[in-house]
């Protein structure tokens, strides 16, 4: 039991992991139209910036032995940047629109899936023990956090829905499945992996929903204000669950 624990790299999923990919996913959506818009970075140098951190971040967490929150939420927020700026770069820049590109996402993400269980035979993600199922990970989580930057602008964008609307359909839906998890005998992996991209669209409409101005039916926070707040409920997150880890091992040893 503990040489599992000391050996597994990846959190186990509980509510105080939702919190944070939430707060993370959202601050992904703020923080990636701060850089590429507020800041006149444009998608190409802002996808190159946080790409190069997201490696970097990564070869720091793949050097780690274990699981430790702040690499892995470093590793994880710099997916959710680049995620958003990947999208928009395909969406608009592209020109695949919100449509199509989140189809070709899903392909990805599916084939992304698909090598990862050809290679470990599960892509149950609450244990990752070497560091090749853990590449496929971060892929699947990259790939992920694109298509629910997609998904998210599809609903508020093209089919005009807007960002609070959006949101609450996303709501209802993570929701359900919440019930499905507790509820039914439905495959908790495929559940996870469900939750995982809604959460995402979820993190961008409400994003955006802070950021934009009335005009295009936001609150008009801004960029910056808003990935303050959600940096600030990001880092308390993280240090409550250092602070869990942290009783956790004690009692391991016990």
């Amino acid at each position: 039991m503990v040489e599992n624990a000391i050996k597994n790299r990846v959190p186990h999923i509980i509510l105080l992991y939702w919190v944070i990919k939430i707060a993370s996913t959202t601050l992904g959506e703020t923080g990636a139209d701060m850089f590429s818009m507020t800041y006149g970075l444009g998608y190409g140098a802002t996808i190159i910036i946080f790409m190069s951190l997201f490696l970097a971040f990564l070869a720091l967490k793949l050097f780690v032995k274990k699981y430790e929150p702040i690499t892995y939420w470093l590793t994880f927020t710099a997916t959710a940047i680049v995620g958003t700026a990947l999208s928009d770069y395909i969406d608009r820049t592209l020109g695949l629109g919100y449509l199509l590109g989140s189809v070709v996402l899903i392909g990805l993400l599916c084939a992304a899936l698909f090598l990862w269980y050809l290679h470990d035979k599960t892509i149950n993600v609450e244990y990752i023990y070497n560091r090749t199922c853990e590449i496929y990970y971060w892929v699947a989580f990259l790939i992920a956090n694109t298509l629910g930057t997609a998904a998210g602008d599809f609903l508020a964008d093209e089919l005009e829905l807007g960002f609070a609307t959006s949101a609450v359909i996303i709501s209802s839906s993570l929701i359900v499945i919440t019930l499905l998890h507790f509820y039914t005998k439905i495959s908790g992996v495929l559940l996870f992996w469900l939750a995982f991209v809604l959460t995402r669209p979820f993190g961008a409409t409400f994003g955006d929903l802070l950021t934009k101005t009335d005009e295009y039916g936001g609150l008009d926070v801004g960029t910056v204000g808003s990935s303050a707040l959600f940096a600030t409920v990001l880092v308390l997150a993280i240090m409550r669950e250092m602070q869990v880890e942290r009783k956790k091992k004690i009692n391991e040893f016990d």
